[in-house]
Formats: C-alpha cells, sequence, structure tokens
C-alpha cells in the first residue's frame, strides 16, 4: 500500500490572496490507510485535481471534511460531492462537517445532493472520528465568526494536525498537544487586534514552543504573510524556536514517515 501523505492543493487564506489567486485556494489532499480525503475544498479544488501531477481522480474519494462554512474552504464541495458520487449513480463518500455548514440557513450544501452520500456525519468539538480505519479527532471549538473545529489524523502513527482559522486563546494549545506535524493556517504577518479571529506569527511562535512538533507547516496566506516571504518567515522561526517549520507551497507534497 502507498504510504500516507498529504498534498497542498492550494495555500490561499484571505479574500484578496483568494479572489486575485495570488495562490491556489484548493484546501489539502490527505491521503492514509487506503482512503482519500479532501479537507476544506475552496475555490478552485476541482481545477487543482485535474491539473495535479499525478492527477487527482475525485470519483475515488471517500470522504470530504469541512472545518467551517467560509466560502475559502467549502466553495467546491458540492460539485465534489457530485463528481464522488458520479452524479449521484452511486450512493457513496461521507461528508464530516459541523452542523453550521449543512442545517438551516448557513448550510453549504446543496440539498439534492445530500442524498448522492453515503453518510453526513455532523462534527462535534474534541470528538472521534473514523472512516473505515482512517481515524481523526476535533479539536476544541475554534474562535472564528462560524462554528469551526480543527482535525487531528492519524496517519502512519503519526498525529498530523490541521489548526484551521481561529484567534489565539489558550485552550488551543492544549487541544493540539500530541501532534507530530502541525499544519497552522496563519493569514497575518503582524496581530492586528481580537476583531482578526485569525492566527499571527507572534502566536504561531506560542503555539510551537508549546506544542513542540516534529514539524510545523505554515499555510493560508494572506497579502502580509506573502509580502513578508512565507519561506523567510518558516527559516526565522526554525532559527529562533530550535525546530523544523516549513511554508507550504500549491502543489507541495508531504510524505508521513
Amino acid at each position: 500500500m502507498e504510504p500516507p501523505f498529504i498534498k497542498f492543493l492550494g495555500t490561499a487564506g484571505a479574500r484578496y490572496v483568494v479572489a486575485k489567486q495570488l495562490r491556489a485556494s484548493g484546501g489539502i489532499y490527505i491521503f492514509g490507510e487506503g482512503k482519500r480525503i479532501i479537507l476544506d475544498p475552496g475555490p478552485g479544488t476541482l481545477v487543482r485535481c485535474a491539473t495535479s501531477r499525478p492527477k487527482i481522480d475525485i470519483t475515488t474519494l471517500d470522504g470530504l471534511i469541512l472545518t467551517h462554512s467560509h466560502i475559502d474552504h467549502s466553495n467546491d464541495v458540492n460539485i465534489l460531492i457530485d463528481g464522488m458520487t458520479e452524479g449521484g449513480f452511486k450512493k457513496r463518500g461521507v461528508l464530516f462537517a459541523p452542523r453550521q455548514a449543512i442545517e438551516g440557513d448557513g448550510a453549504v450544501v446543496l440539498p439534492y445532493l445530500k442524498g448522492f452520500l453515503k453518510a453526513i456525519i455532523p462534527l462535534e468539538e474534541r470528538r472521534s472520528y473514523e472512516l473505515n480505519g482512517l481515524r481523526f479527532h476535533t479539536s476544541v471549538r475554534h474562535r472564528h465568526p462560524v462554528e469551526t473545529y480543527g482535525v487531528k489524523v492519524e496517519l502512519g502513527g503519526k498525529i498530523v494536525s490541521f489548526m484551521v482559522d481561529t484567534r489565539f486563546f489558550p485552550e488551543l494549545i492544549e487541544s493540539y498537544m500530541g501532534s507530530h506535524i502541525l499544519v497552522i493556517n496563519v493569514v497575518r504577518y503582524l496581530p492586528k487586534g481580537d476583531e482578526v479571529m485569525h492566527l499571527s506569527i507572534e502566536d504561531v511562535k506560542e503555539i510551537i514552543r508549546a506544542i513542540r512538533p516534529e514539524r510545523t507547516i505554515l499555510t493560508h496566506f494572506g497579502m502580509t504573510m506573502l509580502r513578508a516571504g512565507p519561506w523567510r518567515v518558516a527559516e526565522g522561526l526554525s532559527e529562533e524556536t530550535g525546530m523544523e517549520v516549513i511554508a507550504a507551497r500549491d502543489g507541495m507534497r508531504i510524505e508521513i514517515p
């Protein structure tokens, strides 16, 4: 069996960066235990899958995970459901998403597509989930304008965690303890008050010093991060913390040892 890996289909993380496609916004492809999942399929995920090398065949996907309903994380969820189920002719695939993203006025999944799926499973904080042998856990609920959870996926005996959009708060650190690989959404280079509910590099320093993962990967960049140069920022963090920090780039594949 092919070893587990993750692939960054996109690394854009703010309205301007997404709108201008200064970085792609396709989410993250996860392969483990023979299962294929896409996390947070933002705008362009379908195209990124088709142009990936090697191509990612969305008809072979086993599931989708939405960490929250914002459009840069969920825009392509409907077309992926349609493709994954071959237009509903094959009832298959599982969608994991916060209840707010699948029910009520804030739902982002079209009603007619829901019946195409094998299951829709609402996410709740600090819970364990499984997709035919692939296990993952949710974090504490994030501080973000909509219902949001990070996920911690078991891949190859490692915990690969995705700390998605949130304002910093101390419980984040406890929630992600034990992560071997920590993928952090860092929209801002500098902090900008509590009204901007995204992490900055100062937050990242505190987080990785406390959690001490084997590797930290920065992604989901806004304009201030792009101007600062994500790779330069990551190198500076590595030197300052004494731990491995890298910046994701569109199309980057990370093997899980």
